[in-house]
């Protein structure tokens, strides 16, 4: 199959207004046509005062002709308006629509696949590149079209009037046309994918490095720390000084060239007059010494232009490998499960394809039961509640609630059925209100104030401006980490979902907080089937059972009493856990 160009791939998103795009390149042309016929009125009015010369109050029609070059280049610069209103009405529609298709596929894509971008990557290839077209059709494309015509045109005039002095005008010409050739060929054009990795990378790991700076603050650790971030901007910064380098001797000459034409006009000068000087020749000279800047002003556009084509392919490119990825499959059949029951059956998962984040995991958890997953960081517990919520499908095995495999249940009856609290909840730039509302849309003002007191959440309340419709983020308003995990227990509880997976959502509480954020959990969790993921082994000592995961396989599953009973892994975990809560509760006393 024939692969599209990147001109058609956008057309494809301009729909009706596509047509806008072609009128501006019409009107493009037009426009640079125009703007070529003050030339020649220049030259009448040159030809008339050389003809009175040195009378030259009896050239009486240089007026008619300067206000003819005016009243052309006015039209000129109108239809050049006209054409770029044209071009901006699609590449507006070209650029909203792609942003609208990437955010509705991006929406469809499991968690593990926006993961592996970063948050970074993916907003700038929904902004940036989709930012890249726009520019693409709104300007170089109508430039183009004039920067085709134009050639054209001048190419008359050149040979019109002196086809000897015509011909020298345009070997500089040819000479930039080969050096620009040489700078924007296939090698720019890798070059050109380099460059935007260069900025996607450090563009992400900024992003990263911004979301770190607590933990910077925290533990007092340098910039040094984020290695990956400091070694982007090497990256991004040996790059673009040995691209600079690369094309220093191309753009010197490139500019030589085109600036050059003057030397060869007077150098052919001063050859043809050797017979003498005529009227004609100097009317000439002068003219070709007037127009041929124009020749290099429009060869350097349409080095821009190449440069901006590779720019906008590289985008394409970029958009098209975030479109590519495959959502998750939607059921056509709506399947209701029988209950809260969680089963896995010989699940496994890979982020890399290498190594298994999760290896032939099994495990049932019956409806309304506690269960509790521990182990060290990397284990696969994230990654097992992740599969549950379908953030992304396992790669073998299968996941079941209510003994319906999850891929057949369709994705909203799946998200009524599940809610979580993560263990750095965020909330959206609005008002307490909406924030908690995004649970139950429909859900009433008196709905979400009995949700938020159910979490613990009316000391909150209390102390900013405008109660729950004060907007977060805004105006010095800000809310500590247990502070926002309890509007989102909040959120939860105005859910009411019947299972719940809880990510270590007291992780960012301080001791307030954190009895606070246990008072909302212990309302939140009534009746319902819930996953646990806990280093505060302190927080699951009455769960149903607890699974210890270690390497992405359950190493030791059972009761807490049962698993000291055991001497093994969780003992030794559990021994830990509790030499450093004495310590600090010494240290604490001792303080």
């Amino acid at each position: 199959m024939k692969k599209q160009s990147n001109l058609s791939r956008l057309m494809g998103y301009a729909g009706g207004h596509r047509i806008l795009t072609y009128l501006s390149w019409v009107l493009s042309v037009m426009s640079a046509l125009l703007a070529l016929v003050p030339f020649w009125y220049i030259w009448r009015i040159i030809h008339d005062i050389l003809e009175v010369s040195p009378n030259f109050s009896q050239a009486g029609n240089v007026t008619s002709y300067g206000w003819s070059a005016v009243l052309f280049a006015v039209i000129s610069i109108v239809v050049y308006i006209a054409a770029l209103m044209c071009s901006h009405m699609s590449a507006f529609r070209v650029a909203a629509n792609i942003r609208k298709e990437l955010m509705r596929h991006i929406t469809a894509l499991p968690l593990g696949v926006t993961e592996k971008y970063g948050s970074g990557k993916l907003r700038r290839i929904v902004n940036t590149s989709s930012a890249a077209t726009e520019t693409y059709l709104a300007h170089r494309l109508p430039d183009k079209a004039g920067a085709v015509a134009t050639p054209i045109g001048l190419l008359f005039l050149l040979l019109a009037f002196d086809w000897r002095l015509g011909l020298l005008s345009l070997v500089p010409v040819v000479l930039g046309f080969l050096i620009m050739m040489k700078m924007t060929g296939k090698d720019m054009e890798k070059r050109m994918e380099q460059y935007q990795n260069a900025l996607a990378d450090m563009s992400n790991e900024a992003v990263e490095y911004v979301r770190g700076v607590p933990v910077v603050k925290t533990f007092g650790q340098t910039i040094f720390s984020f290695k990956r971030f400091k070694d982007a901007i090497d990256n991004y910064e040996t790059w673009v000084i040995a691209y600079t380098k690369g094309l220093r001797l191309p753009m010197m000459f490139y500019t030589t060239a085109i600036n050059g034409v003057f030397a060869f006009l007077i150098a052919g000068g001063i050859l043809f007059t050797r017979g003498g000087v005529t009227n004609e020749l100097l009317l000439n000279l002068i003219f070709y010494i007037v127009i041929t800047p124009v020749i290099g002003t429009t060869l350097t556009k349409i080095m821009f232009m190449s440069e901006d084509a590779m720019i906008v392919g590289d985008a394409i490119n970029r958009i098209d490998e975030v479109l590519n990825e495959k959502p998750l499959s939607e059921s056509s059949v709506n399947n209701i499960p029988k209950n809260n029951g969680i089963t896995l059956e010989h699940v496994s998962y890979s982020y890399d394809g290498e190594k298994n984040a999760l290896n032939d995991v099994s495990l049932s958890i019956k409806p309304g039961q506690t269960v509790a997953l521990v182990g060290a960081s990397g284990g696969g517990k994230t990654t097992l509640a992740n599969i549950v919520t379908r953030f992304f499908d396992p790669q073998k095995g299968r996941v079941l609630i209510g003994n319906t495999e999850i891929r057949d249940i369709p994705k909203e009856t799946l998200m009524n059925k599940v809610s979580f609290v993560f263990q750095n909840s965020r909330l959206i730039k609005a008002s307490i209100l909406e924030n908690v509302r995004m649970a139950k849309p429909n859900a009433t003002r008196e709905e979400i104030a009995h949700a938020l007191e159910a979490a613990q959440c009316l000391d909150i309340i209390e102390k900013l401006p405008n109660g729950i419709d004060t907007v977060v983020g805004t105006k010095g308003v800000y809310l500590s980490g247990g502070e926002q995990q309890r509007i989102a227990i909040a959120r939860a509880i105005l859910k009411n979902a019947p299972i719940l997976i809880l990510d270590e959502a007291t992780a960012f509480a301080d001791p307030d907080n954190e009895v606070r954020v246990q008072q909302a959990l212990s309302a939140l969790s009534k009746g319902k089937t819930i996953i646990m993921i806990a280093h505060r082994l302190s927080s699951i000592t009455d769960a149903d059972c607890i699974y210890v995961l270690q390497d992405g396989e359950i190493v030791e599953s059972g009761t807490h009493s049962g698993l000291i009973e055991r001497n093994g892994i969780f003992t030794k975990m559990w021994k830990n856990y509790s030499e450093a809560a004495e310590w600090k509760i010494a240290k604490e006393v001792n303080a």
